[in-house]
């Protein structure tokens, strides 16, 4: 199985009429190629907070009954890297 060469980012802005924003999760190659993205939605926007978010490998084997809990609850789907 390869894996991709994009990352997943998470930004938290604010739009032109001063709403906050949270959690827009944008793929991209690299940073700035994930804040073209997001400027090309958000026109205007100010960029409070950017991420890149590490995703776990695809499991290959079978997946047992606790990390099906912990998927649903989000505690082991995603981790903050800095």
């Amino acid at each position: 199985m390869q894996v991709s060469p994009t990352a997943k980012y998470g930004f938290r802005i604010r739009t032109r009429s001063g709403a906050v924003v949270d959690n827009l999760l944008i793929f991209g190659k690299d940073e700035p190629d994930a804040e073209r993205k997001l400027r090309q939605i958000y026109l205007g926007c100010e960029i409070i907070d950017a991420k890149r978010l590490v995703i776990q490998a695809p499991r290959t084997g079978p997946v047992s009954f606790e990390e099906v809990v912990d998927l649903i609850a989000g505690s082991n789907s995603v981790q903050h890297a800095k």
